[in-house]
């Protein structure tokens, strides 16, 4: 027990030590956009669950590989919000809170809508080169693919889970979330699973940029204004 409570810490004591404290201090205040987004995900599950309002829910943010781009684009934004409804919306909302909210926490409102638009947004532009590939590319898609809504929220929540993991420290929580991902390709070959691959690669790039950055801002503090700065 002691070594498994070790690794705890190791893994998510970062990660907790954040949270915890800003949510002590501010509590729900300090997860606007998580709350925001779950209210906006159940609200847009009940309109697309009505006659009324199918319609106008896959207006306004169904995203298909078959769709102009210009308006796949416009779309993509509402589509973060949009669950799958042959899905549990109670699931999808769950995993939004926790992984928006702590992804809000800890990287910042602004940064986390960024992250989660560029998952999402990776996971559309993949299903076009998938199909424009073709079934004989490994990368590639079949031609039926084109008609099949995206992902919505879950290919948001998988990069977020991934890059926040990444950046403090969760590794193993995050190459269990990989891991996981790419079981879900193996095992039951979908649109939805190749765009959460597509996300996950993303981030993967965006986290190898962080830290790239990280370290060359290391490099310039450690040169004192006395110093000789290194040569190119």
């Amino acid at each position: 027990m002691k070594t498994l409570g070790r690794w705890a810490r190791a893994e998510w004591g970062e990660l907790y030590v954040t949270v915890r404290g800003r949510l002590l201090r501010r509590r729900w205040r300090a997860v606007p956009l998580a709350v925001a987004a779950v209210c906006l995900t159940a609200a847009l599950h009940f309109v697309h669950n009505q006659s009324w309002g199918y319609g106008f829910v896959q207006d306004v943010g169904a995203v298909r590989a078959a769709d102009p781009l210009w308006l796949a684009l416009l779309r993509t934004p509402l589509s973060l919000f949009v669950p799958a409804l042959d899905l549990p919306v109670w699931g999808a909302l769950a995993q939004i809170l926790f992984v928006f909210g702590l992804a809000e926490i800890c990287l910042g409102r602004w940064r986390t809508l960024t992250l989660a638009y560029a998952a999402t947004l990776a996971g559309t532009l993949y299903a076009r080169v998938g199909i424009w590939l073709g079934p004989d590319s490994p990368l590639g898609l079949p031609a039926s693919d084109a008609h099949v809504v995206d992902t919505g929220p879950s290919a948001a929540v998988v990069g977020l889970a991934v890059f926040l993991g990444w950046q403090y420290g969760a590794r193993v929580t995050a190459g269990a979330v990989v891991a996981a991902m790419v079981v879900e390709v193996l095992v039951k070959e979908n649109l939805a699973g190749r765009e959460h691959v597509a996300a996950i690669a993303t981030m993967l790039v965006l986290c190898a940029l962080s830290a790239a950055r990280q370290r060359r801002t290391r490099a310039r503090e450690t040169v004192g204004p006395g110093l000789p700065r290194p040569g190119p």
